[in-house]
């Protein structure tokens, strides 16, 4: 039991039962040590910018608790334990004073440098989506201009003003300071306007529909191309009806099957970090929300084995 905190190997599935024991994510042991670490699951429990209902901040014990379902048997639908031949740490979450929001994008930076500088890939869970801004810029440091992939309802391209904490405005910030290539980028599952698009090509929600699944792989594949990625995926990309537990429900959305089913099929994508945000259990019911970020948190971790 409680391979979170006693495991004896950084390998290998746990296979405790799902509703006991200490949660991490997928029962990933927590640890601060780098040293011999594939990836790091890392939590950023900020909500302080939204602009309509907060909760976000307990995205990542919601993701968690939800991740528990998933045991060490092989994980669908890679037909493999991810983590057999694969180093993964759930690094805990990020520190910052509630008070000084001022102060939490450096904060956010400034420790996601230390895990991306042991050259460990970061996969972090929100917390609001401003929390992707500081993300960026640290993973932009090591790898330069990035493709962006969003999974989103909101285009998030409002004018932040020089100096807004604001979860509507990373994507335009990060075009203007060339942290991603818009060139490269796409949103997909859009289902409201903003003044601009920053050059980003857009899949509306309608879309996916017509589309259909392979066409919305076809689409982000030739735009990113084989440029280094991030792919960040704000939990209201899904219809409420599947995501119930966000800040900003939009009707219209992507299923969950349609939106995993894109994410399995973005393989040959070469993937640098990403994060899951706006999960806000508070307005969940049964957990789905939650449960539908654990899952897209796994999918990822599973293409990452996948390419190894």
């Amino acid at each position: 039991m409680d391979n979170a905190v006693f495991g004896e190997s950084l390998l290998g599935g746990s296979h405790e039962p799902a509703y006991g024991g200490v949660l991490s994510f997928m029962r990933r042991r927590y640890s601060r040590d780098l040293q011999g670490v594939d990836a790091a699951v890392w939590g950023i429990p900020f909500d302080a910018s939204v602009s309509n209902r907060p909760g976000a901040r307990f995205g990542p014990q919601g993701v968690r608790r939800a991740s528990a379902i998933f045991c060490g048997d092989p994980q669908y639908p890679f037909h493999q334990d991810p983590f057999e031949g694969m180093t993964v740490i759930d690094y805990g979450d990020c520190a910052f004073d509630y008070g000084r929001n001022a102060d939490v994008p450096a904060c956010i930076e400034a420790q996601a440098r230390v895990i991306l500088d042991a050259g460990v890939h970061l996969f972090s869970i929100g917390g609001d989506h401003f929390v992707t801004y500081p993300l960026l810029k640290a993973h932009a440091a090591r790898h330069g201009p990035m493709a962006l992939v969003q999974f989103d309802a909101h285009q998030d391209t409002w004018d932040d003003q020089g100096d807004r904490i604001d979860h509507g405005t990373f994507v335009g910030r990060a075009v203007r300071e060339g942290l991603i290539d818009a060139d490269r980028s796409i949103q997909i599952g859009i289902r409201t306007h903003a003044p601009e698009d920053c050059g980003i090509e857009i899949v509306y929600g309608e879309e996916v529909q017509r589309l259909g699944v392979d066409g919305v792989i076809g689409r982000i594949r030739e735009r990113v191309g084989a440029a280094t990625a991030y792919m960040t995926f704000d939990i209201d990309c899904l219809d409420p009806a599947f995501a119930p537990g966000t800040g900003t429900p939009v009707a219209g959305g992507l299923s969950s099957r349609e939106a995993l089913m894109v994410l399995h099929g973005l393989g040959e994508i070469n993937f640098v970090g990403g994060d899951v945000v706006e999960v806000a259990p508070a307005y969940d019911h049964a957990d789905i929300t939650s449960i539908a970020g654990a899952t897209v948190a796994q999918h990822y971790l599973g293409l990452l084995a996948k390419r190894r």
